[in-house]
């Protein structure tokens, strides 16, 4: 891909962002604060996700290894015992 086609396909992007968010009929500054605020939402969910999501899966796997209990020795190990 040459940069004129990269550059092209940016420029696609943030005008279908224009169309699906309606703020093409922004004033300029309206647009402006319209894109700080969708950033600044966007970056909290993304790193609420990286920072508490982590610690719900680990939850959520020890609740479910506490139901179904401890998981099985591998068959090697369990043949090997004398």
């Amino acid at each position: 891909m040459d940069v004129k086609r990269v550059k092209d396909y940016l420029y696609w992007l943030y005008y279908q962002y224009q169309l699906v968010t309606c703020s093409y009929v922004l004033e300029p500054w309206e647009q402006s604060m319209f894109h700080t605020i969708t950033v600044t939402v966007l970056a909290m969910v993304v790193y609420t996700a990286y920072v508490f999501v982590p610690i719900h899966v680990r939850l959520a796997l020890q609740f479910f290894s506490q139901i179904f209990g401890p998981q099985p020795e591998e068959p090697s190990s369990i043949t090997n015992r004398h």
